[in-house]
């Protein structure tokens, strides 16, 4: 019974305060405030993607195959 309202209070948590901003974004009718977020995670995707590719480089550099 504990765990099942510790669940719930989480889920709560998550969707009553931190995901009320991003529902305020879903609802307007602005494409740009909407894409923002999503190009926030791509450019952060590609920034780990290049920092990884570099530390392969690094990694083979120094003979570890």
């Amino acid at each position: 019974m504990i765990a099942n309202n510790i669940f719930k209070a989480i889920g709560d948590f998550f969707t009553n305060v931190l995901f009320s901003p991003l529902n305020s974004i879903r609802f307007s009718d602005n494409w740009w405030l909407q894409s923002t977020v999503s190009w926030i995670f791509i450019i952060i995707a590609f920034g780990f993607f290049f920092y990884w590719l570099g530390q392969i480089q690094k990694y083979k550099k120094a003979g570890n195959e």
